[in-house]
């Protein structure tokens, strides 16, 4: 039996499961984290790719959607004074630990290649090598349920290729990066043919101009 898509995340939804997911691990004595700590870590100026500068209303907005897909869960913690919200991605996904932190990464900073994976996981996620890293991004390509990872072409002046997640469909992905579809690149085909066609006729005409002048 094929397991069921999950349904997608928005930017502001999968910034904040990546910030419990980093926060949990990194500060633990301030986890689960209060509104005011969880609209800090969204709206870090450091370590954030994209920087994001989310009011508390659209944090609560997307923290309420989340919980009722049970992806946050809350709590009032030790104190039973001040709301607190935990993560559960891993369990509603389905995903070990080591895939849960690269997904977190992902969300927080965007499209790295594996080398650059390993290295900002390792607060997180301590792995082996870079083979293993590549390993767990491999398998989250291939759900049967869904994609969540993405292998980029390299880019200009790189020898790496990036990953990128998933969990916002392509519309997450850098525009100048996002797969084409054949569709796409069918269009693409046509206009670049047309605009051939164009200038080759500008040239002819140029040529008939010209001779008719003389």
């Amino acid at each position: 039996m094929t397991p069921t898509a999950l349904p997608l995340l928005t930017p502001i939804e999968a910034r904040i499961l990546g910030v419990l997911v980093e926060k949990e691990k990194t500060v633990p004595d301030t986890y689960p984290l209060t509104l005011n700590s969880l609209s800090s870590g969204c709206n870090q100026k450091t370590s954030r790719d994209p920087v994001m500068n989310l009011a508390d209303a659209e944090i609560q907005a997307a923290l309420d959607e989340l919980r009722s897909r049970s992806l946050v869960l809350e709590n009032y913690g030790a104190s039973g004074r001040v709301l607190r919200y935990t993560q559960n991605f891993g369990k509603v996904y389905g995903l070990p630990q080591a895939s849960v932190c690269l997904l977190a990464i992902l969300a927080l900073r965007g499209p790295q290649t594996v080398s650059e994976l390993r290295a900002n996981c390792e607060r997180l996620y301590r792995f082996e090598d870079a083979s293993t890293v590549e390993g767990y991004l491999e398998e989250l390509a291939a759900r049967s349920s869904g994609a969540l990872t993405v292998k980029l072409p390299i880019q200009p002046g790189s020898r790496e290729h990036r990953w990128a997640h998933l969990l916002c469909g392509e519309a997450g992905l850098p525009a100048a990066e996002a797969p084409a579809s054949p569709g796409n690149s069918a269009l693409e085909e046509r206009i670049a043919r047309l605009e051939q066609e164009v200038a080759e006729l500008r040239a002819t005409l140029a040529e008939i101009i010209g001779k008719t002048s003389l």
